[in-house]
C-alpha cells in the first residue's frame, strides 16, 4: 500500500491530485540539494527557493550568459505553455465505484474507468506513480473526422460532466476537430501533450509506451515524445503492415501505420523476450547454441597479434593448422591439437569482432565468459583455422523486429468483437497485436494501462495473454470518456449509447468466453488462477465539498458559502462505498487493493491491505475505538471529522493519543498517521 502521508497526528487530508510540480521540486532537490537555499519572503517568512544559477553551476555551465532571446532547439506551438499550466492544475474529482456494472468487484486487479482521461491521470497519480510497466494507446489520429478532447483548460471537470450528462449546467460539447478550424494540428498536439507528460509519471523505471498513429501526426508525435521521454528512450518506430482491403482508388495503396514504442530508461529495459511470429520454426534462433566467427576485417578492425595458450579447444579431436598467411586468420606458426586442445601456444593475426572477450576467455582458464548480453560464451578453433564464438542461448528468446506483419488489421479485429455479439465501426485494433506487446514485458506479473481504450482491445489481449502464457498475470486500467456513438452507426443502431457502454460489455463478453473455453481453448491446468474480473468506476465530482477548488477572486457571499460547508461537507447522496474510495485514492491507495469489514469497539471499520489502512466512516466516535485501533498497529487510521460531533476535548484526547503513542515506538514506520476529513 502506498502512503504518501506524514507522520503528524491528525493531518487533513488533502482532496487533491498529486501536486505535479512539487513532485519534480523534490526530485530535482534530491539530485542537486546544494542548489536549494532558504530565504526570507515580503512577511519575513523562511522559504525554500532554487537557485537556478548554482543549479546551472552544477550542470558544468559557470559563467554562461543567456540570451532571452536565444535560439534553441525544440518544438513550440499556440497553447503550449498553458499545457504546462493545465498538467500542474490538480484535480478534485474522484471515482464512484459502480458494483452493479462490475464482475468479481471485490477480488479482482482489473480497472475499467469511464470519465475524461486528462482528470483520471492525474487521479492516479497518487497510487500509481511509478508502477505502470506497459502503456499502449490508441489516440485519434486527427484526421480531420474523430473526435477530439476540448482544449479549453480552465473548464476540464465541468466540461466533461455536462458532456457526460452528470451535470444539469450547459458546458463545452466535445466536437471533431476539423482543418478548417485554423488550429488543426495545434488542437491535437495541446490534447496529446499533457495526457503523455501524466503517463510518463506512471511509468515504471524499466516501463514502456506504445503509441498508435498514422501519417497525419507520426512526425509531431514523435518530435512531441522526444521532448517528453528522451530521443535517447526512442526504443522503435515499429510500421504494421495493416492486413485488409485496401482503397483501389488511390495512387498509392495505403497499408501500413506506425506504432511509436518509448521507454521510461532505455537502459532499464530489457531485451524483450518474444520472437517474431513470422520467423521460421527451423530458424538458429531456436537452436540451443550461437556459432559465429570472430574474424572480422576492415576499417574498423584492423589486424592484431593474439597469442593462443595451450589448451584453447578445438572443434575437432586431433589435426595440425599449419603456418599461412594466404587466408585470414593468419597462422604466425603451426597449431596442433590433441584430444581437442592446443598442444602449444601459437600466434594469431586478424582483424577481430570480440578481441577482448577473446582475450577474457583465455585468461578465465578457457572458462565461460559474459557478453555485453550477459550470454555465456566461449571460443573454439575449426577444421578450417577459423575461430568462432559459440554463445549459449537463454531459455528466452528474443527477436524483436521494427516490420509487424501478419497480425491481422481492423477487419480482424472487428470479426473479434463480432464473434461476442457485439459491432465496432471506428477501427479497433487486432488482439494478436497487443497480446505480442504484452509479452514483450520480461516480469510475470504487471500492469498494463490504456488511457485511449475505446472497445477496450487491450483488455481482450490481456485476458488472452494471461490464459495462454503460463504464470502471467497481468492486470489492467482501461480509461474511456463515455463518447457518443455516432447517429448512423452500427453500435447505435445495436443500442450502444456510447462507446464506454460498448467497451465495459465487451470485456465482461470477453471474460466470459475465455472462461468457458480455458480447458478445451486454451488448454488451462486445473488450480491456476484466473482474474477474468473488472471493477469498474465512474469520474464524478468529489463527496466531500470543501475539497472543490474557489475561484481566485472569491467574493463575500462565496466565503459564506464555504464557511457553511464546514459544517455539513460531504455530500448526502454518497455511500460510505463512495467515500472509502475517494478516500483511498486521496491517499495513495490503489483501488484494487483488499478491503475487508471488520468491528471494533461495536463499531464499523473498512480494513484495507491487511489492515495497513483502517477507515471509519460512521456518524459517532469515541475513546474505546482510538484505543482499538491502537491495538491494530495501522499505518494509517481515517475517520470523519463530524463524527466527533464539535466535542473539541474529544478530538483533541485523540490527538494525544496518538502523539503519546508514536512517541513510545521505536522507528518512523511504526507510527500511525490519524488524518480527519
Amino acid at each position: 500500500m502506498s502512503n504518501h502521508s506524514n507522520n503528524t497526528p491528525d493531518t487533513p487530508m488533502q482532496g487533491a491530485s498529486l501536486d505535479i510540480a512539487e513532485q519534480r521540486r523534490r526530485e530535482l532537490k534530491q539530485l542537486f540539494p546544494g542548489a536549494f537555499t532558504e530565504t526570507r519572503n515580503d512577511q519575513g517568512e523562511l522559504v525554500e527557493t532554487l537557485d537556478f544559477e548554482r543549479l546551472k553551476a552544477e550542470l558544468g555551465q559557470f559563467s554562461e550568459i543567456y540570451d532571452n532571446r536565444r535560439e534553441r532547439y525544440g518544438m513550440d506551438w499556440p497553447g503550449k505553455r498553458d499545457c504546462l499550466r493545465l498538467i500542474q492544475a490538480p484535480s478534485y474529482a474522484t471515482l464512484k465505484p459502480c458494483r452493479e456494472e462490475s464482475v468479481d468487484f471485490d477480488t479482482t486487479q482489473n480497472l475499467f474507468i469511464e470519465g475524461d482521461n486528462l482528470e483520471v491521470l492525474k487521479l492516479l497519480q497518487k497510487a500509481y506513480y511509478g508502477k505502470i510497466k506497459m502503456i499502449y494507446i490508441d489516440p485519434p489520429y486527427n484526421t480531420g473526422k474523430e473526435f477530439i478532447y476540448p482544449d479549453n483548460y480552465s473548464e476540464s471537470l465541468e466540461t466533461y460532466l455536462a458532456y457526460a450528462g452528470l451535470a444539469d449546467a450547459e458546458g463545452k460539447k466535445f466536437s471533431t476537430n476539423t482543418q478548417a478550424e485554423g488550429r488543426f494540428h495545434t488542437k491535437w498536439l495541446n490534447m496529446m501533450y499533457p495526457r503523455l507528460y501524466l503517463a510518463r509519471n506512471l511509468l515504471k523505471e524499466d516501463g514502456v509506451i506504445f503509441i498508435s498513429i498514422d501519417d497525419n501526426e507520426v512526425e509531431n508525435l514523435r518530435r512531441m515524445c522526444d521532448e517528453i521521454f528522451g530521443e535517447e528512450n526512442l526504443l522503435a518506430n515499429f510500421v504494421w503492415r495493416t492486413d485488409g482491403n485496401f482503397d483501389n482508388q488511390a495512387k498509392i495503396k495505403n497499408c501500413h501505420e506506425y506504432i511509436l514504442c518509448y521507454v521510461k530508461n532505455v537502459e532499464s529495459f530489457p531485451h524483450p523476450p518474444k520472437v517474431d511470429p513470422n520467423v521460421s520454426e527451423n530458424s538458429k534462433l531456436f537452436k540451443s547454441e550461437i556459432r559465429n566467427t570472430i574474424v572480422k576485417n576492415g576499417p574498423k578492425n584492423p589486424p592484431s597479434k593474439i597469442e593462443l595458450a595451450i589448451g584453447f579447444p578445438s572443434k575437432f579431436i586431433d589435426g595440425v593448422i599449419e603456418k599461412r598467411s594466404d587466408s585470414w586468420p593468419h597462422y604466425l606458426g603451426n597449431a596442433k591439437f590433441a584430444n581437442g586442445k592446443l598442444l602449444e601456444p601459437v600466434t594469431v593475426y586478424s582483424g577481430w569482432s570480440s578481441k577482448e572477450l577473446l582475450n577474457e576467455f583465455i585468461d578465465n582458464n578457457f572458462l565461460p565468459v559474459s557478453d555485453g548480453k550477459g550470454q555465456e560464451t566461449t571460443f573454439e578453433i575449426t577444421a578450417t583455422g577459423a575461430i568462432e564464438a559459440v554463445k549459449k542461448r537463454s531459455d528466452v528468446k528474443s527477436h524483436v523486429i521494427s516490420s509487424l506483419s501478419g497480425f491481422g488489421g481492423s477487419q480482424k479485429a472487428g470479426l473479434e468483437i463480432q464473434e461476442l455479439g457485439l459491432v465496432f465501426d471506428d477501427y479497433p485494433k487486432p488482439t494478436e497485436l497487443l497480446k505480442y506487446f504484452v509479452g514483450m514485458n520480461d516480469l510475470e506479473e504487471f500492469v498494463v494501462l490504456d488511457f485511449f481504450a475505446g472497445s477496450c482491445s487491450t483488455a481482450h489481449a490481456v485476458y488472452r495473454e494471461n490464459a495462454e502464457a503460463i504464470g502471467k498475470n497481468v492486470s489492467f486500467i482501461m480509461i474511456q470518456l463515455p463518447e457518443q456513438c455516432k447517429e448512423g452507426s452500427k453500435a447505435k443502431e445495436s443500442g450502444y449509447e456510447t462507446i464506454s457502454q460498448l467497451g465495459k460489455e465487451r470485456v465482461r463478453k470477453a471474460g466470459a468466453k475465455i472462461k468457458s473455453n480455458l480447458l478445451d481453448e486454451f488448454h488451462f491446468s486445473k488450480g491456476r488462477n484466473l482474474d477474468l474480473g473488472i471493477k469498474i468506476f465512474e469520474l464524478n465530482k468529489s463527496n466531500f465539498k470543501l475539497w472543490q477548488s474557489p475561484d481566485k477572486q472569491v467574493t463575500d457571499a462565496v466565503l459564506i458559502q464555504q464557511m457553511e460547508l464546514a459544517i455539513d461537507h460531504i455530500d448526502p447522496n454518497a455511500t460510505q462505498e463512495d467515500l472509502l474510495y475517494e478516500l483511498l485514492l486521496k491517499s495513495g491507495v490503489n483501488p484494487t487493493e483488499t478491503i475487508t469489514t471488520i468491528e471494533l469497539a461495536g463499531h464499523k471499520v473498512f480494513s484495507v491491505a491487511d489492515g495497513s489502512l483502517l477507515v471509519h466512516l460512521e456518524d459517532s466516535i469515541d475513546k474505546a475505538l482510538i484505543d482499538a485501533v491502537l491495538t491494530q498497529k495501522p499505518v494509517q487510521f481515517i475517520c470523519l471529522d463530524k463524527a466527533f460531533h464539535g466535542n473539541d476535548q474529544l478530538k483533541a484526547n485523540a490527538v494525544k493519543t496518538f502523539e503519546t503513542y508514536n512517541q513510545g515506538v521505536q522507528g518512523e514506520e511504526l507510527r500511525i498517521v490519524f488524518r480527519t476529513v
